[in-house]
């Protein structure tokens, strides 16, 4: 876990005031996240989650924090942020952006089964649909042209083969963006993090998508690729299973039926998927920051998922 920022109970009690929840009772680390520094905080309101944001600045949060309150409003499951008396979503906390939001009921799914999937899949496609018409753009920062930037910087700390992986799938993925069939793939807010720590359930009924500060307008496509590749594979050795990816892809459809354009751009969106995952952990591995609990992530899952994505050919989307 990452706490990058401590916060004791005596430093809650004044910036509390503020907001309608009462008195500060408790508070504690969370034990997931290598971005931000998260808090479960217990108030006379009921228990709440504290979020300090590391990295972004309090001109990016509006987007992530009206997102969620905008889906919330919608009646996507998503933690709803909680705003203080002038109405601000975000106020700063030991000179940092920090927001409070709802807390979601139930724990994550870590073993998921097709039940499961199908879940994630129809709740991400009403999110999706749910997000058109929300009104502020902000672009995916982890997307192409971060990629592009980021490469050279860890080229250095890799082996041959997987230097000669990177370089040629940056080289893939940024051809493939000009592509008439890239751009013609459906775009609007995703979440682009959407892993099975960031969802609960309540045994087979999922209670949340939480952990939005990922998001950013990108393919729809790219969202379902990144979900797909977390929620449907066998952890060991990164291959799809094709009754989870089935019953993922199939309640997506269902919702929100997916277009030609993504059908052939379905296993390119998967490799794209992997490859942002591989880098970022890479960086992250080679160039970590200071924090009191930090573990970051083994690059060698994705470069796994990337490989059998480049190399295998995957099933088509429903139509």
């Amino acid at each position: 876990m990452a706490v990058f920022t401590s916060v004791t109970l005596e430093d809650l009690a004044p910036w509390m005031t503020q907001f309608p929840l009462g008195k500060a009772l408790a508070i504690r680390g969370i034990a997931s996240g290598i971005e931000n520094s998260n808090f479960f905080i217990d108030t006379e309101q009921g228990e709440f989650v504290l979020t300090i944001f590391e990295n972004l600045n309090f001109e990016q949060l509006p987007f992530y924090l009206k997102l969620m309150r905008h889906l919330a409003d919608r009646d996507v499951l998503v933690p709803a942020p909680i705003a203080n008396a002038d109405g601000e979503l975000c106020v700063a906390l030991h000179g940092k952006p920090a927001a409070i939001v709802s807390k979601l009921s139930g724990s994550s799914q870590m073993e998921p089964l097709p039940v499961h999937c199908a879940e994630v899949g129809t709740m991400l496609a009403r999110m999706h649909l749910a997000a058109q018409d929300f009104t502020i753009y902000q672009p995916n920062l982890r997307s192409l042209d971060w990629w592009q930037v980021t490469v050279p910087k860890v080229l250095g700390f890799l082996s041959d083969a997987n230097r000669q992986l990177m370089q040629d799938e940056i080289a893939f993925q940024s051809s493939f963006a000009q592509t008439p069939t890239y751009r013609a793939l459906t775009q609007g807010p995703v979440h682009a993090d959407l892993f099975r720590n960031n969802v609960m359930f309540d045994g087979d009924k999922l209670t949340g998508f939480f952990d939005f500060y990922f998001a950013g307008c990108d393919s729809w496509l790219f969202d379902v690729a990144v979900t797909i590749n977390d929620w449907c594979i066998d952890l060991a050795t990164g291959e799809l299973d094709l009754p989870r990816v089935n019953a993922m892809l199939n309640a997506y459809h269902a919702v929100r039926p997916f277009t030609p354009e993504e059908s052939l751009a379905w296993q390119a969106m998967l490799r794209a998927a992997a490859f942002r995952f591989w880098l970022s952990r890479v960086f992250d591995f080679y160039q970590p920051r200071d924090a009191e609990m930090l573990t970051p992530h083994d690059p060698t899952h994705f470069e796994r998922i990337l490989r059998l994505r480049v190399s295998q050919v995957v099933a088509p989307l429903p139509q």
